[in-house]
């Protein structure tokens, strides 16, 4: 199985766990707050401009960290739909999360913090992993060296119903065309994300993520997730574990940057061999502009696995596949395939 395989499946389920802890998905952790300029909006018909996009963006991200909340997700892309229903309990600094999927195959997933558990039942398989950030939203923003206001602007346009709750609306629009644009439901009260729309360069929805029914502040025991996400009888434990390493370590290098995109983390990730297969450790190489993300995963080249070079789209997910040299490349993310044929353009071989 190649890695284009093994990514595509976990597109939106890492786009369900984004929501509180902004690890696959960055964007849909956010969470408008309700700064003055959104205030302003509400007590008018006149929407307002946020007054620093990168303090918002911030604000947002810590919404969705104070918030305990029930309710079902659903996940519109490229004419399928994918639903979960998620359990989210906050305590301080300490977070657990239960997403049980409502379509496709059955599959729990805890996570408590950046410890994330996968029970998959038709097989009895329980992976467990570390998922890091990765560097990107929000630690990009904190950094001094974030840019993201020199490619994106920030407007409120309206006000919503989402889930019978009433929201503030924004839009993130792109300086430039590498990049796709972003309209965001929010909680009035808290800035809690509710819906999100990826758009492209014509405004048309690229992919949608909402909650169809939603109960905030649900008095959820946190002791109850955690004596769940660790009762494995009956499962066979599979134990994964990111190594960091560096490009230039790996022997791959960009020949030219893409504007706006920082290198954010170069990772090997382990293979499950019981579960997939496979034997190899593909590197995964992550940039970010401190919303949109793109991987450049490169994996030794097996002719029976790797078989034509292609170009997929999904959604808001662009995919391109091609071998260099004695490797396998996949580069994946959600960003215009103009952007990503950068990206798989200028990745060479240095050794």
């Amino acid at each position: 199985m190649c890695v284009v395989e093994r990514c595509c499946g976990r597109v939106w389920l890492g786009l369900v766990l984004g929501l509180a802890s902004a690890v696959l998905v960055p964007l849909v952790a956010a969470a408008p707050p309700i700064g003055p300029a959104l205030q302003t909006a509400a007590s008018s018909d006149k929407a307002a401009e946020p007054a620093n996009i990168t303090d918002w963006l911030m604000r947002m991200h810590e919404a969705s960290r104070k918030r305990s909340y029930v309710g079902t997700f659903v996940v519109l892309s490229a004419g399928s739909m994918s639903s979960a229903r998620i359990w989210h309990v906050c305590q301080g600094d300490e977070q657990v999360e239960r997403v049980e999927t409502l379509t496709g195959p059955p599959r729990s997933v805890y996570r408590h913090n950046n410890q994330v558990h996968t029970f998959m039942p038709d097989s009895k398989v329980m992976i467990s992993e570390r998922r890091e950030s990765l560097g990107m939203f929000p630690d990009l923003l904190k950094s001094a060296g974030s840019g993201i206001a020199g490619f994106y602007t920030a407007k409120a346009v309206s006000h919503e119903r989402v889930a019978g709750i009433q929201t503030d609306v924004v839009e993130l629009r792109p300086k430039d065309n590498l990049r796709f644009a972003y309209r965001i439901w929010a909680e009035e009260k808290s800035g809690l994300v509710l819906k999100l729309q990826t758009l492209d360069a014509e405004g048309q929805v690229l992919e949608q993520a909402a909650f169809s029914e939603l109960q905030l502040d649900v008095p959820l025991k946190m002791d109850k997730l955690l004596q769940m996400m660790e009762k494995t009888d009956g499962y066979q434990v599979e134990k994964l574990q990111l190594e960091k390493t560096t490009a230039e370590t790996e022997g791959w290098n960009l020949k030219k940057p893409v504007p706006g995109f920082k290198s954010v983390s170069c990772y090997r990730r382990p293979v499950l061999t019981r579960v997939t297969g496979d034997h190899a450790a593909p590197m995964q190489w992550t940039f970010s502009d401190g919303l949109a993300s793109v991987s450049l995963f490169a994996e030794p080249y097996d002719k029976q696995h790797h078989k034509q070079e292609s170009i997929l789209s999904i959604g808001a997910t662009q995919t391109i596949t091609r071998r260099v040299d004695a490797y396998w490349v996949t580069v994946m993310g959600e960003v215009p395939l103009a952007t990503l044929q950068l990206f798989a353009s200028g990745l060479e071989r240095k050794r």
